[in-house]
């Protein structure tokens, strides 16, 4: 068993359709309401049914009042870092702190060369994921002196102005599965944000893919614990149900409390469009599941 002590957040994953435009919107307001942590949205600009992202997290920062807002994740390839750095610094403020970073190395490669992105090997996208890492963090220190040099290959910056500093340290999660993308969360991402339908054994794979993260963080010199697993998750509230994610609230809540305890996931983001199901995920099984990962740790 592998608990690395957080403690537990709850979120969801909303498709952002561009028709109706304001139903992601009503979606956020909804999880807000329900008490959810944190609201996240998939990015793939090459999608032409889907708003763009980051000015929907915007429009929703600015008809949300608590809740923590996060793409999921965003497309590096398509986003340039350090435009992409200020953006988020800049929502940050504007938001008082609730924007958080998820990146992905990029997925889907014919839509991003169509919309005039690079195509990229996964050694490429490895590498390509760490200059963006560098060149965000290099904004986003505003009190450091000089200006920022990155000397990436595929992301560079020569001379850039540093800040605005964000409001709080934004946290970096990382969309990864293959080893080598893990081992780079390790060594340098505040969280690892994978999606549980792409796990070829279901939970039972987070405990290898953990150790590739665990063994990249202990190489840099890093805690294992400082970073945060969360995982997308989907599935559907019935009253008799037997499979994962698959029943009622409390058996919801006993999983996820399960895959906590054993697999130190402490972020559980649900991916549904349904406002019952976002209710009964913040306002019964959020609850509950935080009250038995408490129990069993007190004792």
């Amino acid at each position: 068993m592998t608990d690395y002590g957080h403690e537990l957040t709850f979120g969801c994953f909303i498709t952002p359709v561009a028709q109706p435009p304001m139903r992601p919107v009503e979606l956020s307001l909804v999880a807000e309401r329900a008490g959810l942590d944190l609201v996240t949205y998939q990015d793939h600009p090459y999608q032409a049914a889907f708003t763009d992202t980051w000015t929907l997290m915007s429009f929703v920062a600015a008809r949300t009042e608590r809740i923590r807002i996060c793409g999921n994740v965003l497309n590096l390839p398509l986003r340039p870092a350090a435009v992409l750095a200020r953006a988020a610094a800049s929502l940050d403020l504007l938001s008082d702190g609730r924007v958080e970073m998820g990146l992905g190395a990029g997925a889907f490669w014919d839509g991003v060369a169509a919309m005039g992105g690079t195509r990229l090997e996964p050694g490429q996208a490895v590498r390509a994921t760490e200059e963006a890492i560098a060149i965000m963090r290099g904004i986003w220190a505003a009190d450091e002196p000089g200006r920022l040099r990155v000397d990436g290959e595929f992301h560079h910056v020569d001379g850039a102005k540093r800040g605005p500093a964000p409001a709080h340290p934004i946290p970096i999660r990382i969309g990864a599965l293959k080893p080598r993308m893990l081992r780079l969360t390790g060594r340098l991402a505040d969280g690892w944000l994978p999606s549980l339908v792409y796990l070829p054994d279901g939970p039972a794979s987070l405990a290898a893919m953990n150790a590739h993260i665990d063994e990249g963080a202990t190489g840099a010199g890093r805690d294992p614990a400082v970073v945060t697993r969360y995982l997308n998750i989907v599935g559907q509230f019935s009253s008799n149900g037997d499979g994962l994610f698959d029943g009622p609230p409390e058996q919801w809540a006993e999983q996820i409390a399960d895959i906590a305890l054993t697999h130190g996931t402490s972020g559980f983001v649900l991916a549904s469009d349904e406002p019952g199901a976002l209710e009964l995920f913040g306002r019964e099984v959020a609850p509950r599941a935080r009250e038995l990962v408490a129990a069993e740790r007190r004792g």
